[in-house]
């Protein structure tokens, strides 16, 4: 407690590069093992080496929960990630054929993202693989994903773009706001996740640099407002956001 305690003061560089873990005077023990940069390296292993989706998802849902929050360690670990190369990998889950495995890292990267420099990294190479697991669109075969997983991915989209212009440019780019709108205004989509696709299109709406190019595209004003009135009523899973924040 008086270690764990004592890291809690250390004040807070959210723009820092790197951050270094409290050097010990003793041998980590009980729950302590669990936020050790040695415990950070053996999952960015497992990540990377495994082929079982239980373990991937495991693994990614363990990184989401020790990066959770505004706890001291939580923001040494979501350095410590960045360091040991593993962002690239929890993004790589995205493509996976497991849906369990995607949406884990879908969580992951959201609590990642809390990480100014994360923030920027995962905008830059995450947004593509987040936007493709999006239902509609053009894409072969086209995703069937739950409800859940769609919200997952939709928070973890939000948390990225939130005051970060360049992810909402990529998004742009990516073709996220034919996506966005569809899920908003088609009528076949739950609220839930209505709800998540319109705090995403308000964030995209609030960057004013966006709004020109967006209306010479075509958009309106009212394509980024929420339409709750043809939301379908049917909530698969749970009725609650179920994301570790």
């Amino acid at each position: 407690d008086e270690w764990f305690s004592r890291g809690k003061k250390l004040p807070e560089d959210p723009g820092a590069d790197t951050v270094d873990f409290p050097k010990r005077t003793t041998p980590a023990k009980g729950y302590e093992l669990l936020f050790q940069p040695e415990v950070i390296r053996i999952y960015i292993s497992l990540l990377k080496e495994s082929k079982t989706p239980a373990i991937l998802e495991a693994s990614a849902g363990a990184i989401q929960n020790l990066c959770a929050g505004s706890w001291t360690y939580g923001r040494y670990i979501r350095s410590a990630l960045r360091q040991e190369k593993g962002l690239s990998a929890i993004a790589d889950l995205l493509t996976h054929d497991s849906e369990r495995v995607v949406k884990a890292a879908s969580g992951a990267l959201r609590n990642l993202a809390v990480d100014l420099r994360n923030k920027e990294l995962i905008g830059k190479h995450a947004i593509p693989n987040l936007v493709k697991n999006l239902p509609g669109g053009q894409q072969t075969p086209a995703k069937n994903l739950s409800e859940d997983t769609v919200v997952s991915i939709l928070n973890t989209i939000n948390e990225v773009i939130v005051d970060n212009l360049e992810a909402a440019k990529k998004l742009r780019e990516t073709q996220g706001i034919e996506k966005l709108v569809l899920i908003n205004k088609s009528g076949n989509r739950s609220e839930r996740e209505v709800r998540a696709a319109a705090l995403v299109l308000q964030t995209i709406w609030g960057y004013k640099e966006l709004r020109k190019p967006l209306e010479k595209e075509g958009w309106k004003k009212s394509d980024f407002q929420v339409n709750l009135s043809n939301a379908s009523r049917t909530q698969g899973g749970n009725s609650f956001d179920d994301s570790t924040l």
